[in-house]
C-alpha cells in the first residue's frame, strides 16, 4: 500500500477487557437464548470509537463501539440495541449481505475487521491493551449497512426476544430519540449507526406502540444490572480519556464505587501509584470477592515493574474467575515474566486453558510457545508456535514449526492430528493466496 494511502486512511483500535465483556454478555445472554442462538458462539468485540454504532459481522460476531457503551444512560438502551443487533443475526441479514459481496476489496476488509478482534489482546485483559487496524471507510460503511426492510425485521424480532425475556423495550425507543436528533445533521457528523442502520418514523412508530402496549414496559432492571453497566462506563471512560477528564467527571466528592473505580485507573495511568493503590485497596476491602478489582491492583504492579508482587493478586482473580480467558492469559505473562522457573508449569497451565478458550488469540499461543520452551519442552513450543503463525498467516513459519513438532512429538495423539491440520490449512491457503495472484 502507498504511504500516502496508509496515512489517509482510519484506523480501528480494538480492545479487550474481561469485566467489560462479561457485563455485555450477561445482558446479552437471555437475548441470545430467546432467539435460539448459544450464548457461546456469540463473540464480543469491542472498538475504541466516540461515536454511537454497534454492528455484526462474520457470522455470529457483535461489534461495539466505546462510544455507544459510555454514552449509554442505563443498561436498557444498551440491552435494547443488542436485541436488535441480534435480530439482525436470527433473520440470517449478514449472510445476505455477505452474499451479495462483489468484489474481494470489501472481503478483505471484513477479514481484517474479524483478525484485529481476534488478535487485539496483547496479553493483559484490560481496555489500554489494543491493537491498530487500518480500513477503507467507505467499503467498510457500505458493508456494514443494513436495508430498510431489514431494520424494521430486526426490529419486531427485538421486541419479540424482550417481551420473551420479560424485560422492557423502552430503552431502545430511547436509544432511537438519541439517533432521531442526528438526522438534521449533515452526513459527516451523523454518528454511524444512523448511516449503517436506517431510520425511519415506521420503525420509531413501531417500537414507541409496542413499548406502550408490552406488559413488561416498566418492568425494572435488576440493581446488579444498574451498577455492572455503571462500572463499565466508568472503567472504559478512564482507561479511554485522558485522567485529568476522568478526574474533572468522576470528582474526589463522588463516593460511589464506579467513582472510586474510575478514579483509580486514572490514577494509575497518570502514573500515581501513592493514589491508585489505596483506591483500589479499598475498593477491594468492600469487595474481597471481586475479581476485576484483583485483576486491576496486578495489572497496577505489573507494569510499573512490581511483577513478584502483582503474582498474588492476578492468582487470586483467576481463582474467582477461572473460566476467564483473559485472566489466565494475565496471569500466565506475569509468571513467564517473572523468571521464576518454578512457576513454569502454571505458567503452562492458565496459558493452555486460555487457548482452549479462545483458540484464535495470537497472544496467548506466543506466550505458550515462551512458557514451554523456557521449560526445555521444544516440540510443544513449535507446536505452539506453529499456532501462532497460522494465525498471523505467515505460512512457511508455521509449515516449519508444525514439521518440527511432529519431529520431536511423535506420530500419535491429538496433537499430532492438530499438527496435520495446521499443515494442510497453510497449504490450503497457500493455494488460495496463489489463485487470487493469477487471478490479479
Amino acid at each position: 500500500m502507498p504511504p500516502a494511502l496508509a496515512q489517509s486512511q482510519p484506523r480501528r483500535q480494538f480492545i479487550r477487557d474481561a469485566e467489560v465483556e462479561n457485563t455485555i454478555r450477561a445482558f446479552g445472554t437471555p437475548i441470545f437464548r430467546a432467539a435460539g442462538l448459544d450464548p457461546a458462539a456469540i463473540r464480543i468485540n469491542l472498538i475504541i470509537d466516540p461515536t454511537l454504532n454497534a454492528f455484526v459481522a462474520g457470522g455470529q460476531n457483535i461489534f461495539f463501539h466505546t462510544g455507544l457503551l459510555v454514552r449509554s444512560e442505563n443498561p436498557g438502551q444498551l440491552i435494547g440495541v443488542m436485541a436488535h443487533e441480534t435480530g439482525h443475526i436470527a433473520g440470517g441479514h449478514l449472510i445476505r449481505n455477505t452474499d451479495a459481496m462483489s468484489n474481494a476489496s470489501t472481503e478483505a476488509i471484513l477479514g481484517m475487521l474479524l483478525a484485529g478482534a481476534a488478535g487485539a489482546a496483547t496479553g493483559r485483559g484490560d481496555a489500554a491493551a489494543a491493537m491498530m487496524l487500518g480500513s477503507n471507510e467507505m467499503a467498510m460503511r457500505n458493508l456494514l449497512a443494513f436495508s430498510r426492510s431489514q431494520e424494521s425485521q430486526a426490529d419486531q424480532m427485538a421486541m419479540r426476544f424482550l417481551d420473551d425475556t420479560h424485560e422492557s423495550g423502552k430503552g431502545l425507543l430511547e436509544f432511537f430519540e438519541i439517533l432521531g436528533d442526528q438526522e438534521a445533521l449533515v452526513s459527516s457528523r451523523q454518528d454511524p449507526y444512523v448511516r449503517t442502520h436506517p431510520l425511519t418514523r415506521d420503525r420509531v412508530s413501531f417500537v414507541r406502540e409496542h413499548v406502550a402496549a408490552s406488559p413488561y414496559s416498566n418492568v425494572p432492571w435488576p440493581p446488579e444490572w444498574v451498577e455492572m453497566h455503571r462500572r463499565m462506563k466508568a472503567k472504559l471512560f478512564a482507561f479511554i480519556e485522558p485522567p485529568v477528564k476522568t478526574f474533572m467527571r468522576y470528582k474526589e466528592t463522588d463516593t460511589s464505587m464506579e467513582a472510586r473505580y474510575a478514579r483509580a485507573v486514572a490514577a494509575y495511568r497518570k502514573p500515581d501509584l501513592a493514589m491508585a493503590l489505596p483506591l483500589i485497596e479499598g475498593l477491594i476491602k468492600e469487595r474481597p470477592n471481586d475479581p476485576y478489582f484483583w485483576e486491576l491492583k496486578g495489572q497496577m504492579l505489573f507494569e510499573n515493574a512490581r511483577g513478584k508482587e502483582a503474582l498474588e493478586p492476578y492468582k487470586k482473580a483467576v481463582s474467582l474467575l477461572p473460566d476467564s480467558a483473559l485472566l489466565r492469559l494475565s496471569l500466565g505473562q506475569v509468571e513467564i515474566e517473572s523468571e521464576d522457573p518454578a512457576l513454569l508449569a502454571d505458567a503452562q497451565t492458565n496459558l493452555t486453558v486460555a487457548v482452549n478458550r479462545e483458540p484464535e488469540d495470537v497472544f496467548a499461543w506466543q506466550q505458550l510457545a515462551i512458557a514451554f520452551g523456557r521449560d526445555g519442552k521444544e516440540g510443544m513450543a513449535s507446536y505452539a508456535l506453529a499456532e501462532h503463525y497460522l494465525l498471523k498467516g505467515k505460512l512457511s513459519e508455521a509449515n516449519f514449526h508444525a514439521n518440527k513438532a511432529e519431529q520431536l512429538l511423535g506420530k500419535q495423539g491429538p496433537i499430532w492430528l492438530r499438527i496435520q491440520d495446521i499443515k494442510e490449512q497453510a497449504s490450503q491457503v497457500r493455494a488460495a493466496r496463489d489463485r487470487d495472484r493469477k487471478w490479479w
